[in-house]
């Protein structure tokens, strides 16, 4: 199968299950979380496949091959720095993606995965972005009319908070202890007007649980550049990671468009 991002859905644990749609016509479903326990096998067969064109080429980047990478929406600069979007200006790289992706409803949120972060996602991306990060606590801060304003405000909390994830913390469960209400009405003094006449009262704290029988003590992370076959017993998930036994973690989003073949034992 080709593989591609876990599809989530927020549950009690959350519901994990993998897709592959452009290997052939067929589409092909795991329910992962009912491998949890279980041995898997996982084999790379060194074929990679553009998510993009659909060209059979080598990655360069986050499942794109370098043709896409540099030219399609999707991996334009603004995904990761939401203050340059250009798309509310009919800007950008593809407009008609813009409008459908950025200029539309935005969230600023406090996340805690490990410690306290800032982060920036389309309104319709909550709480699928939370989960992707493996974050335990999420809290709104803001809502914009587009993703350019969510960014700003990001930009103007950077200072106090971080925005990214320390992965290994959160793959070891370290969860920092926060009042999230708290910190979220803290960050009206520290906001211009304009932007802080975006915060919304919505003040609902979202706890996500994992499916995970055990956390790794150390981290080792492992990928299939390096070991095209990997197998051993799934001891959870948690955010695009696999926690299998020996406290190894594979990363399945960094391995977007991969053709990997998955057994169980």
């Amino acid at each position: 199968m080709l593989l591609q991002k876990m599809k989530v859905l927020l549950d009690d644990p959350v519901s994990y299950t993998l897709e592959s749609h452009l290997v052939s016509d067929e589409k092909e479903i795991i329910p992962m979380n009912n491998l949890i326990g279980k041995t898997i096998r996982m084999h790379f067969d060194g074929k990679m496949q553009c998510t993009s064109c659909g060209k059979e080429k080598k990655i360069f980047a986050q499942g794109f091959c370098y043709s896409c990478f540099t030219d399609a929406p999707e991996s334009s600069p603004c995904i990761i720095k939401p203050e340059l979007c250009e798309g509310h200006l009919n800007k950008g790289r593809d407009i008609e993606w813009e409008q459908r992706n950025h200029v539309q409803p935005h969230i600023v949120y406090l996340a805690v995965a490990s410690g306290l972060k800032v982060g920036v996602t389309r309104a319709t991306q909550v709480p699928t972005r939370w989960i992707d990060q493996g974050a335990t606590y999420c809290i709104k801060v803001a809502e914009t009319p587009y993703r350019q304003l969510a960014g700003e405000i990001e930009v103007a909390l950077k200072n106090v908070f971080k925005d990214k994830t320390n992965w290994r913390k959160m793959l070891k469960n370290e969860i920092g202890d926060y009042d999230l209400e708290e910190e979220k009405w803290q960050i009206e003094e520290l906001l211009p007007a304009e932007l802080a006449a975006y915060m919304t009262e919505d003040d609902d704290i979202t706890e996500i649980h994992y499916p995970v029988l055990d956390f790794p003590d150390k981290v080792k992370s492992i990928g299939f550049d390096k070991q095209p076959l990997i197998e051993g017993q799934l001891l959870g998930i948690k955010g695009q990671y696999l926690l299998l036994d020996g406290d190894r973690v594979l990363n399945i989003r960094k391995h977007t468009g991969y053709h990997v073949g998955i057994d169980v034992g």
